[in-house]
């Protein structure tokens, strides 16, 4: 070959290498990540979810790329966050621990999957035809934590025997308020009345506790729901501060103070999420995807709260204690 005609040749190849990296980039898949929350709180979740995705074989920058959305608590934001996903023509829409996003994303798309991590009845939210088979274009976790509720209050009412007043904070804003209320409510009839206080802010949160400590022997049961989750400092210390006794549905409540929390394991909800999205990645479809429901649920004491509260945390409880922190 001449000289002449080798140089052109490495020439066009040395233009064609950046045309082939960039179809390369072009074709890994994206996977849009849309939460009604906000990234901070979540960091150990989003981890989690990474960690799911590399065990079904994607790794974040070289087989697959992620683009977040979050609505920082601002529900109205998620359809346009999921219109947003759907113009960037990814792959799947991933909405862990965020029934609002589920619902957005479903209302958005009936083609593009969806694998959802939520704590409300998929059935009964229209996002499934049934757990076993779901037969649209979504799939994923569900927590069962509507249902664990009736549980949770009867702890609290273990944890505090000389309380007279049982509160539970709730969401108003919740897509599952109305089932958390309707469980708590079958599950007061059979003993002591339970109070509803409704928070969907930050400023009715601080109100609905400055409600709490007008009576004494309050006793609190903090609902599930992403947005407390995301609050959760902020209700973790003013319980501290007012000494109330309080049980929460996740054991990161537990993790930064609080009293006690019995759940399920809401970080490897999230890693179970990855996990489905890395089967759609590889060709399964969400219709075929039976709905996982979580069968190990946590209870964990914090003991230094405890002590710190002068509540002496009822034997029994300690005995069934998966982790008891001091």
């Amino acid at each position: 070959m001449k000289r002449r005609e080798f140089i052109t040749l490495l020439g066009g190849a040395a233009a064609a290498w950046p045309l082939a990296a960039v179809a390369q980039q072009s074709a890994m898949p994206v996977v849009g990540f849309l939460h009604s929350g906000s990234p901070e709180p979540n960091v150990n979740r989003v981890a989690a979810f990474r960690k799911g995705l590399g065990e079904a074989g994607y790794v974040e920058g070289q087989n697959v790329a992620i683009e977040f959305r979050w609505a920082a608590d601002q529900d109205d934001r998620l359809p346009d966050l999921a219109a947003d996903l759907i113009r960037r023509r990814v792959a799947v829409i991933a909405t862990p621990g965020s029934t609002p996003a589920a619902l957005a994303a479903k209302a958005a798309t009936t083609t593009i999957p969806i694998i959802f991590a939520i704590a409300a009845d998929p059935v009964a939210m229209g996002l499934v035809a049934s757990l076993n088979r779901p037969g649209g274009n979504a799939t994923g976790v569900s927590f069962q934590t509507v249902e664990l509720v009736a549980k949770q209050f009867e702890m609290l009412r273990e944890l505090a025997p000389g309380a007279n007043r049982f509160v539970a904070l709730v969401n108003p804003n919740s897509a599952f308020t109305d089932a958390v209320v309707k469980e708590l409510q079958a599950s007061a009839a059979l003993g002591l009345p339970i109070e509803i206080l409704r928070a969907g802010t930050g400023r009715e949160i601080d109100a609905a506790f400055a409600n709490l400590v007008q009576k004494p022997g309050s006793a609190l049961l903090s609902s599930p729901d992403a947005f407390f989750t995301t609050r959760r400092a902020q209700i973790v210390t003013l319980a501290a501060r007012h000494a109330l006794p309080a049980i929460y549905p996740a054991r990161e409540y537990a993790e930064i103070g609080g009293l006690m929390s019995y759940g399920p394991n809401i970080v490897d909800a999230f890693r179970l999420t990855g996990i489905y999205v890395g089967r759609v990645l590889k060709g399964e479809k969400p219709a075929d995807i039976p709905v996982v429901r979580p069968t190990k649920f946590e209870l964990v004491v914090n003991l230094n709260t405890a002590r710190a509260l002068g509540i002496a945390i009822p034997n029994t409880l300690l005995a069934l204690a998966d982790e008891v922190i001091e």
